[in-house]
C-alpha cells in the first residue's frame, strides 16, 4: 500500500510537471485592450460598475430585442442576425461580464444573478421597459432566469440551445469540477484546441472560418477574460430548473439544431413539458450556433416569432 501511494504521488508529480512545461511552451499573454477595441468596435456604457461593450442598432422607437451570447463568445457572434433584425427592431447586444471586451467585473461575481442584475440595469439605462430576449447556451440560461424573475420586462423569449439542465461534470447543487488542465487557461490559448472546440459546435465543421476562430481567440485573450472564465466555472452552481421554468408564462420559442453535439435537442422535451407557452422549431442541418453557421436559414422562424406570428 505504501509503495502504491508513492507511485501515485510520483505520477501526480510528473503530471504536474508536464502541465507546467506545456504552459511554458504554449504561453500566450493578454492582448492590448487598445488594439482589440480598434479591431472590434463597439460602444461602452457603465452598468453596475461594469464597463460594458455593446451595440445598439435599429430604430429607437421600434420594439426592442436583446441578444445574449453563450460561453466564451461575444456580441459579435450575433452579427448576421443583428444586421437583419435591425431593419424592424431596436437590437441591443453586449459582451457579458467576464467575456469579450467587457472584460472583468470589479466585484468578481460571475453568477447568473449578477448577469441578470446587469441586464436589468442596462435596460433601465437604455429606457427599454420590455424587450424580446434571445439567448444562446449560457445566454439562454440567463434569459429564462431573467424571464422568471422579471416577467413584466420580457415580451417574448427565444432560447437557442439553452443551458440549464445537469450534464456530465455539471451536477445540481455543486460547483463544477474544474479539470487541472483548465487551471492553465489564464496563461495559454492554443489556436488548434480552440478551433477543434468551435468546430464541434457546428453541424458542418468546414463552415467554420479562420476569421471566426481568430475572433474567438482574440476575445479569449482580452485582458482578464481567461481568469474570469475560470471564476465563472467555479461559481456556477446549477439548480433543478423545473420549478423556475414551470412558472414562466412568457411566449417562448425553443430553437434547436438537430446536429447539436453540445446541448442535444432532446433537452427540448423537458422545456416543452415544463413551459406552458413554449413551442419548438427544429433546424435539421444545424448545430449549437445556427446564427453563425447558417444565419439566413435559421433566422426566419425567430423573426416571425418576435413579430407575433407563427414561426
Amino acid at each position: 500500500m505504501k509503495r502504491t501511494k508513492m507511485v501515485l504521488a510520483w505520477l501526480a508529480g510528473l503530471g504536474a510537471l508536464a502541465i507546467i512545461a506545456s504552459t511554458v511552451l504554449l504561453y500566450a499573454p493578454d492582448k492590448s485592450r487598445a488594439v482589440l477595441e480598434v479591431a472590434y468596435p463597439g460602444d461602452y456604457r457603465t452598468v453596475g460598475g461594469v464597463r460594458l461593450r455593446l451595440r445598439d442598432t435599429g430604430p429607437r422607437d421600434a420594439p426592442a430585442v436583446i441578444l445574449l451570447h453563450g460561453f466564451g463568445a461575444s456580441l459579435d457572434t450575433w452579427e448576421a442576425w443583428a444586421q437583419a433584425l435591425s431593419s424592424r427592431f431596436r437590437v441591443v447586444r453586449f459582451d457579458l461580464p467576464g467575456f469579450g471586451l467587457t472584460g472583468t467585473d470589479p466585484t468578481g461575481d460571475y453568477t447568473d444573478a449578477r448577469a441578470i442584475e446587469i441586464l436589468l440595469g442596462l435596460m433601465d439605462q437604455l429606457g427599454i421597459h420590455r424587450a424580446g430576449i434571445v439567448g444562446n447556451s449560457l445566454g439562454g440560461r440567463i434569459a429564462w432566469n431573467f424571464a422568471a424573475r422579471h416577467p413584466d420586462r420580457v415580451s417574448r423569449l427565444v432560447l437557442v440551445s439553452p443551458d440549464g439542465f445537469a450534464s456530465p461534470g455539471f451536477a445540481y447543487g455543486k460547483a463544477a469540477d474544474v479539470p487541472l488542465m483548465m487551471r492553465a487557461l489564464p496563461y495559454v490559448a492554443p489556436r488548434g484546441m480552440l478551433k477543434a472546440n468551435l468546430a464541434a459546435a457546428y453541424a458542418r465543421p468546414e463552415a467554420l472560418s479562420e476569421m471566426t476562430v481568430t475572433r474567438y481567440r482574440d476575445m479569449l485573450l482580452a485582458p482578464g477574460v481567461r481568469a474570469a472564465i475560470l471564476a465563472r466555472l467555479e461559481q456556477t452552481v446549477l439548480r433543478d430548473p423545473g420549478p423556475v421554468l414551470s412558472n414562466i408564462r412568457t411566449p417562448t420559442l425553443f430553437l434547436g439544431g438537430e446536429m447539436d453535439g453540445m446541448i442535444p435537442i432532446s433537452n427540448a422535451a423537458d422545456y416543452l413539458r415544463l413551459m406552458p407557452n413554449a413551442i419548438l422549431v427544429r433546424l435539421p442541418d444545424a448545430g449549437h450556433l445556427p446564427f453563425e453557421e447558417d444565419p439566413l436559414g435559421s433566422l426566419p422562424p425567430v423573426e416571425r416569432f418576435l413579430c407575433g406570428e407563427t414561426p
